[in-house]
């Protein structure tokens, strides 16, 4: 039985020295349906640069064939004929946050700027609203499934009205599984994306707050309809049935 691989949101230009940085990211960022070309230095990312037409440019400052400023300056000089867009979102990376650094990067092209280490949820979230901007997309205020609103703005949920009190990783564990209410997230994708760990180990935290979630829905009057448990793989927010 064939299978359909699901469809890539956005593509990613990456563009960092380190091995261990590059791949997580890589791994991560193509686990959230990116597609991803990922290369180490300022000359794979000129030749990457009008092959692969990214919608976001990831560019570390430390680059061991040039700086990521000047990469950051050539983007921003291209033109249609070059085959990217100038105005395309860049992310700088660095190793600290001398604020010299990170104005230099700001006024040479970059739109926002990361300093190492940092939470791959941070980054992600970072990554995707310039994406959102540069689409001329907004962040949608209230997701609405059945009788269960999520308002993000106001970082409340709510069933057929009744208020449900959450904490602050119940709630963001409800806003992740809402976005895209069929789709199973991994337990591995929701470590990474709510908790902000680099890697998922031997822990219990997904289940637990999953379970306290779903009965904090039933008790509001959503019955066992929301939280639904892929054995083995992670959770939607509403089973098959549904």
């Amino acid at each position: 039985m064939s299978t359909v691989a699901p469809s890539v949101t956005a593509s990613v230009l990456l563009v960092e020295p380190s091995d261990p940085v590059r791949h997580f990211l890589h791994q991560n960022l193509t686990a959230d349906r990116y597609g991803v070309v990922a290369v180490p230095s300022v000359a794979e990312a000129r030749r990457a640069l009008g092959r692969c037409a990214p919608d976001l440019a990831v560019i570390a400052l430390d680059l061991p064939d040039g700086e990521g400023l000047d990469l950051m300056a050539h983007i921003r000089d291209g033109d249609a004929s070059d085959g990217w867009d100038a105005g395309l979102p860049i992310v700088g990376l660095s190793r600290d946050g001398d604020p010299y650094a990170v104005a230099r990067a700001l006024e040479r092209g970059a739109d926002d700027h990361l300093v190492r280490p940092f939470h791959y949820a941070e980054f992600a979230a970072r990554a995707g609203a310039l994406i959102r901007r540069s689409r001329g997309q907004t962040l949608c205020d209230q997701l609405r499934v059945g009788p269960l609103v999520v308002d993000r703005r106001a970082r409340r949920a709510t069933v057929n009205g009744v208020l449900v009190t959450l904490s602050a990783k119940e709630f963001a564990l409800l806003d992740a599984l809402a976005r895209d209410p069929w789709r199973v997230l991994t337990k591995d994708e929701l470590l990474r994306n709510v908790w902000g760990y680099l890697s998922a180990g031997r822990t219990r935290t997904v289940d637990s707050h999953a379970s306290r979630l779903r009965r904090k829905l039933e008790d509001a009057g959503a019955g066992q309809r929301f939280v639904a448990n892929v054995w083995g793989i992670g959770y939607r927010l509403l089973p098959e049935a549904a």
